[in-house]
């Protein structure tokens, strides 16, 4: 059986426990971008910004997949790490949205694999330039998981981090350990041989011992001139 001493307990959820901003940034920006992942396919057609089919609130399988899940995970993990006190649950949240990223940059690749034709799911730009192919790439896919991915590294990078803050916590919480070798030994304190009453005591014990002193000496001498 392992046993955990108090104060290692206290010293290990001090370290455990992060401020609440710690990933507020990085996690209201992944929840901004995981519901702009989800929408754009079916709010995108009413600007020309889409891929087929050019038609709003429509879903297809292509949509669900490779857009609404994978936004609506990096949304939720957005949402966590905007509230998460705890070490552990905000990185656990970077992940998440690490992966939702990462899904946003491949899932159109990877979407080959499934489909009839071997294309990807993901249906083709509405652009007529290439400019425009390429904004709706970028958008939709491969520049939108890139950014997650980044802020995702970013905010596991910032709750793996013990601030100044915890270790001041941590040293608060946790008293100073007493060396068990020491607890059996006599913790009396003597006095200071500086102080006042020190020197009294001094003085008073060299007398005592001067009249002692006396005292055997005319003993002795009494002694021997008998």
């Amino acid at each position: 059986m392992v046993t955990v001493s108090g104060d290692r307990l206290r010293s290990g959820v001090a370290t455990w426990r992060v401020p609440r901003t710690r990933g507020a940034t990085s996690g209201f920006l992944v929840l901004l971008l995981g519901a702009w992942g989800a929408l754009v396919p079916f709010i995108g057609p009413h600007f020309g910004y889409a891929y087929t089919p050019n038609a709003t609130w429509t879903m297809t399988a292509g949509r669900l997949w490779l857009e609404v899940v994978p936004g609506a995970v990096a949304a939720l993990a957005g949402l966590i790490m905007i509230g998460s006190a705890s070490r552990a649950v905000g990185m656990w949240a970077g992940w998440l949205a690490a992966l939702a990223g990462g899904w946003f940059a491949i899932g159109p690749i990877v979407s080959m694999l499934w489909t009839a034709d071997g294309k990807p799911q993901t249906g083709t730009p509405v652009g007529t330039t290439t400019l425009q192919a390429v904004v709706e790439q970028i958008g939709f896919f491969t520049g939108l998981g890139v950014v997650i991915v980044f802020l995702a590294a970013a905010a596991i990078g910032r709750f793996s981090v013990v601030g100044v803050r915890e270790t001041n916590a941590m040293m608060t919480d946790t008293p100073a350990e007493t060396d068990p070798a020491l607890a059996d030994q006599d913790t009396t304190q003597l006095p200071d041989p500086n102080s006042r009453r020190a020197r009294r005591e001094a003085r008073r014990e060299a007398k005592a011992k001067a009249r002692n002193t006396e005292t055997m000496t005319t003993a002795r001498d009494t002694n021997t001139t008998d």
